[in-house]
């Protein structure tokens, strides 16, 4: 795995992570533990719910230990990604996003027959509740499961031809939310009437239920003055008054009505603004999707984190590089061992964190020296013309992004705490992605 050092070594030696080669991204246990506990807290204090993105990390271990903090679920991006959180046996799964593909489709329709998954899409097209209706009209005519009980009042299945459709096959409707968007933004409807006409579309077809409202605000904004928030709390208001719009609509047969919006950088706004709106207890939930908290970073996370704005206890970065130098060809240039392959690059360059000497275990400080580009495999430092920095030193590289980290490593390794003057590698994390 790294010098001759496999997983299992890891696992039972805990090596020095200086005994580990370079290019390496490690995991800070201790980090991933204050932050996991840091949100849990915050949401209790906040009164909302959290599904945490699942794309951040793709690993199970983390995913299960966000659901035993007391993650409502998992949000998934893809339907890759939904697949896997099947197979994971997560009980609640949010598709953040539309579901137009047949194969994925005839896949939720086995699941909602054969388990107890909860299984959450949205919807911001017409056309796509047309190809969900037709997909989960013809798996369910053709499993021949029959599963509404008789009796069942005409309302429970929306009427006689949605009994008779229900009756053939599908255990459970496919939970459908309407996406809102805004003018400039990612997805979603673009007005309220046309978000109004979608919840209309999923409440007459008998395979799907309407069973709520979502949204990102993460795209309409990218920083957290007064003016970046004053557009997020307006879109979340238009959020809210279609989730009003429709709240009588929602069908008898979902657990809980959602409500859902909430990135890794204005979840505080959602929270102001949906709050009073989560309700377990009456069937009404509003749930966060934040991902990134889980391991934060050393860039546009720790720049615009809502707990930076206010002040309260803040995440840690668990994510860091380590890279070699090896090559000073002139003063003030040293080049490292890692690259757009290995570190991230799309929300800003690695920072320099510090350098272990060459044979040595611990940090020291690096001052004057700046990552100012990369390559595939090599990253160039700029340094002052009186660095003693040398080949063979290794630096420690703080990271921005960790969407772009994970999906870059099929193992990370995990070590107690990079804080330590010795930290002890522990154990490797698993990466799943399509």
């Amino acid at each position: 795995m790294s010098g001759g050092i496999t997983p299992d070594d890891v696992r039972t030696r805990r090596p020095a992570l200086s005994d580990l080669t370079t290019p390496l991204v490690t995991v800070d246990e201790s980090a991933i533990n204050h932050n996991i506990e840091t949100m849990r807290a915050w949401c209790e204090r906040a009164g909302v719910g959290l599904a945490p993105h699942g794309k951040t990390t793709m690993n199970r271990v983390l995913w299960q230990r966000q659901l035993d903090a007391g993650a409502w679920g998992i949000t998934v991006a893809t339907p890759w990604q939904l697949s896997v959180a099947l197979g994971w046996n997560i009980p609640r799964i949010m598709l953040a996003n539309a579901l137009v593909q047949p194969a994925y489709l005839r896949l939720v329709s086995a699941a909602l027959r054969d388990t107890d998954t909860r299984i959450v899409v949205w919807a911001d097209s017409l056309r796509a509740v047309e190809i969900m209706d037709a997909v989960l009209r013809e798996e369910t005519e053709t499993s021949g499961t029959g599963t509404v009980a008789s009796g069942t009042p005409e309302s429970a299945t929306h009427g006689t031809e949605a009994g008779r459709i229900a009756a053939a096959g599908t255990a459970r409707p496919l939970e459908v939310l309407v996406e809102l968007g805004q003018h400039g933004g990612r997805t979603g409807a673009r007005t309220h009437e046309d978000a109004i006409a979608i919840a209309a579309a999923i409440g007459a077809s008998p395979v799907l239920a309407l069973a709520g409202v979502a949204g990102y605000e993460g795209a309409l904004a990218h920083h957290g003055d007064a003016d970046s928030l004053a557009i997020i709390r307006g879109y979340l208001n238009r959020l809210a008054a279609l989730d009003d719009a429709l709240r009588d609509t929602y069908d008898s047969r979902i657990e809980s009505a959602i409500v859902t919006a909430g990135g890794s950088a204005y979840f505080d706004v959602v929270a102001e603004v949906l709050s009073p709106r989560h309700a377990p207890t009456k069937g009404r939930e509003v749930l966060m999707r934040s991902g990134a908290y889980i391991s934060h970073d050393d860039g546009f996370y720790r720049g615009i984190t809502p707990l930076g704005r206010s002040g309260a206890e803040n995440f840690r970065s668990a994510i860091h590089g380590w890279s070699t130098v090896v090559s000073r060809p002139e003063p003030g240039i040293a080049l490292l061992d890692s690259g757009k392959r290995d570190l991230p690059f799309d929300e800003g360059l690695p920072e320099v964190q510090g350098v272990r000497r060459f044979g040595q275990e611990t940090l020291d400080e690096l001052p004057g020296a700046s990552v100012t580009a990369m390559n595939d495999q090599h990253t160039f430092l700029a340094l002052p013309e009186d660095s003693t920095l040398q080949v063979g030193d290794v630096v420690r590289l703080g990271l921005s992004h960790p969407c772009t980290t994970f999906d870059k490593w099929r193992a990370l390794v995990v070590i107690d705490d990079v804080r330590a003057e010795r930290p002890l590698a522990t154990g490797v994390l698993y990466t799943e992605f399509g």
